[in-house]
C-alpha cells in the first residue's frame, strides 16, 4: 500500500511547472511571474508634483503664517504632462498640478489651500521643508531595479506596478486547463429529475470550482457513462486542451467500472490503494502525448480529500508557486474518535480559537461517515497520523485551513 506522501510525490512528478508564456498585461492576472520583471527607466522619471499647490523655493517662504503670508509672483502654470521647460526665478512661484514636472529651481509645493489661489500673484500661508509634497525622481523604481520578482502571483496591486514602469507584457506560468470527468451510468446533471438508482454529479461541479479557486481554468465534460467506447472517446477528445486531467468514480472492482482498462492503451497510469481515509484506490500518470491524468474516487467527500491532498499541490506547482500548501495550525480536539489503523485520516473540523488563545477543532459528523454537510460545515480538516488508532479529546492535530 502507497503511503500519502508517497502518492502525492508521483503527482508532483507528473507534472511540474508549464513552460512561460510572453502574454499581455490583462492576461497575466492570476498567473505567476516566470521571469523577473526589470525597470526600463526611472519612476517616476523626473521629480513631480504629489498634489495641487504651487511650486516654490522652500527657503523663500520660510517665514510663511496664516496672519503674515509671503507674496510671490505667479510665473506661470504647468499641468500634468507638459513638457515646456520652466525655470523659476527669485520671488515667483509656479501654479502646478498633481503629477506635473517640477519647474527648475523649485525644491517644493505649497498646497493649494494654504493660498489664497492667486493667480498673477499667491500670497503662501504657510511654510513647506524642502521636498516637501514633491515624489522624487526614481523614488519608486530605479531603472535595472528588479520591479517584481519570478514567482510573484499577479492581481490588481501588480498590475499597477507593472503598468505603471511601462510594462505591456510579461512571462508568466499561464493558468493550468484542467479538464474534469465525471464517470458512471447512474450520474445526472443537477437540476435534472433523478431516476431511481441515480444520483447527481457533485463531483463534476465541486471539481471545476475548486480548480478555478486555485487558478486553474476549468473544463467540465458531461457525466460519461461507464461504457468503454464513450470515456475512451470522451478522453482522446479533451487531450487537445488539457494540462491535466481529472477523473472521478470508476475505480472500484465491479464490472462496470473501466476506468483501468481504458487508459491502459491511452498511456501509462499507475493504480494504488493509497494509506488514507476517506478514499483508498487512487490513479495517477500520463495519456495521449504525455498528458498527465490523475484518477479520483467516485465519493464526493473522498474527492474532496484527494483534491486537498494531492490535485491542489499539483495545480499550484503548474502555475509555478514555490509554496503548493495550506496553510495549517495545530489545535486541540474537543471530543475523540477511532481512527483506522495504519491509513492518515482526514476528519472535517469546525475551527475555532485564535493564535493568542490557541485553537480548539470539534468535529463535524461522524469520523467514520462520509457526510458532505459536514464537509460543507468544517473549515478544516485535522490530520491523523498513520500511527494513531484513537483520538483522544485534548489530543493536538495539525488542520489544514480549507478557507484561508
Amino acid at each position: 500500500m502507497k503511503s500519502v506522501q508517497e502518492h502525492l510525490a508521483a503527482c508532483l512528478a507528473a507534472v511540474g511547472p508549464l513552460p512561460p508564456l510572453d502574454v499581455l498585461l490583462p492576461d497575466t492576472v492570476g498567473c505567476v511571474l516566470a521571469q523577473d520583471v526589470v525597470a526600463d527607466s526611472d519612476l517616476p522619471t523626473a521629480d513631480l508634483a504629489a498634489l495641487d499647490g504651487y511650486a516654490v523655493h522652500a527657503a523663500e517662504v520660510a517665514a510663511a503664517t496664516h496672519r503674515e503670508p509671503v507674496t510671490l509672483r505667479v510665473l506661470d502654470e504647468v499641468r500634468a504632462g507638459s513638457v515646456d521647460p520652466i525655470r523659476m526665478v527669485a520671488g515667483t512661484a509656479v501654479r502646478i498640478a498633481s503629477g506635473a514636472a517640477m519647474p527648475g529651481g523649485a525644491d517644493a509645493v505649497v498646497p493649494v489651500e494654504q493660498t489664497d489661489f492667486g493667480h498673477a500673484e499667491v500670497a503662501v500661508r504657510a511654510a513647506v521643508e524642502p521636498g516637501e509634497n514633491v515624489r522624487r525622481r526614481a523614488e519608486d523604481l530605479r531603472a535595472g531595479e528588479i520591479v517584481l520578482p519570478a514567482g510573484e502571483r499577479v492581481g490588481a496591486r501588480q498590475i499597477a506596478l507593472l503598468a505603471a514602469a511601462g510594462r505591456g507584457r510579461v512571462s508568466v506560468h499561464p493558468r493550468p486547463r484542467v479538464v474534469i470527468v465525471s464517470i458512471g451510468d447512474e450520474l445526472v446533471e443537477p437540476g435534472k429529475a433523478a431516476a431511481p438508482g441515480q444520483v447527481y454529479d457533485a463531483n463534476g461541479h465541486a471539481l471545476a470550482t475548486a480548480v478555478q479557486d486555485a487558478g486553474g481554468a476549468t473544463f467540465r465534460v458531461a457525466a460519461v457513462p461507464d461504457g468503454r467506447r464513450e470515456l475512451s472517446e470522451t478522453l482522446e477528445d479533451q487531450l487537445v486542451r488539457a494540462d491535466l486531467i481529472l477523473t472521478t468514480g470508476g475505480l472500484s472492482y465491479g464490472a462496470n467500472d473501466t476506468v483501468k482498462e481504458v487508459l491502459a492503451p491511452l498511456g501509462t497510469v499507475r493504480f494504488d490503494a493509497v494509506a488514507m481515509w476517506p478514499g483508498r484506490q487512487l490513479g495517477v500518470g500520463h495519456i495521449g502525448e504525455g498528458t498527465p491524468i490523475f484518477a479520483l474516487p467516485g465519493d464526493p467527500v473522498a474527492v474532496q480529500v484527494a483534491y486537498e491532498a494531492f490535485v491542489r499541490p499539483a495545480l499550484l506547482s503548474m502555475a509555478g508557486y514555490s509554496d503548493l500548501y495550506r496553510d495549517s495550525v495545530k489545535a486541540e480536539v474537543v471530543t475523540g474518535w477511532q481512527s483506522p489503523h495504519g491509513r492518515r485520516e482526514f476528519v472535517r473540523v469546525r475551527l475555532t480559537g485564535s493564535p493568542r488563545e490557541g485553537y480548539r477543532a470539534e468535529p463535524v459528523g461522524a469520523a467514520d461517515k462520509l457526510l458532505l454537510t459536514g464537509l460543507a460545515r468544517a473549515n478544516a480538516l485535522a490530520v491523523v497520523p498513520e500511527d494513531m488508532d484513537a483520538v483522544e479529546p485534548g489530543e493536538r492535530l495539525h488542520c489544514l485551513l480549507l478557507d484561508a
